[in-house]
């Protein structure tokens, strides 16, 4: 059945269910942070909201641009792990939204006074969420060997991480216990300091 699918349709459509879990995740984020804005949640890190957006939806396009106009190879090892990657990243990600439950959004919100969230992954990371995003940059465009979508947006979201983490820190720290209680753990990778 699948011999007369081109491997590119299927990689466009994966590319399509991964829009189609960012759409969610958006939904569940404008409604997390219309609860936590009520309950006096305070925004930081605005400026650099547009950026990030834009990284993370030129990405999706890229992907499947550079496997159509440059006519990238599937090579199934490199796509087997790769997928792989991108279901436990996808996974982490769910754990993450699960375990900061309407405290998750794709925004910067700080509620005042609150503690911060030391359970789930966050037993292990500061931000096990960023970890998740990190994997998937790099795995989905190699699910069909588009590696420059992967080095050139790796990068690009790495500029944008460095900011977006040093803000959210900042702001946490400012308005709770934030490097009492996760100061020693690692931010992206367990282990590291």
């Amino acid at each position: 059945m699948f011999d007369s699918i081109d491997s590119r349709m299927l990689y466009t459509a994966l590319v399509g269910l991964v829009v189609v879990m960012r759409l969610f995740e958006l939904a569940v984020s404008r409604r997390n942070v219309g609860r936590l804005k009520a309950r006096g949640a305070v925004e930081i890190g605005r400026s650099h909201y547009p950026v990030m957006a834009a990284v993370h939806a030129l990405f999706l396009a890229s992907c499947v641009a550079e496997v159509w106009l440059a006519d990238r190879p599937l090579v199934s090892l490199l796509a087997s792990f790769s997928l792989g990657l991108l279901v436990g990243a996808a996974a982490l990600r769910f754990w993450v939204m699960s375990t900061l439950g309407e405290r998750w959004s794709t925004r910067i919100l700080i509620l005042p006074e609150s503690e911060p969230v030391d359970t789930g992954p966050f037993r292990h990371l500061r931000h096990p969420n960023y970890l998740a995003v990190v994997i998937e940059f790099a795995a989905l465009p190699l699910v069909h060997s588009a590696y420059l979508t992967a080095a050139v947006f790796s990068a690009a979201n790495a500029a944008v991480l460095v900011r977006r983490i040093r803000v959210e820190e900042d702001g946490l720290a400012e308005h709770s216990d934030y490097l009492g209680v996760m100061g020693e753990k690692p931010r992206l990778i367990p282990g590291a300091k």
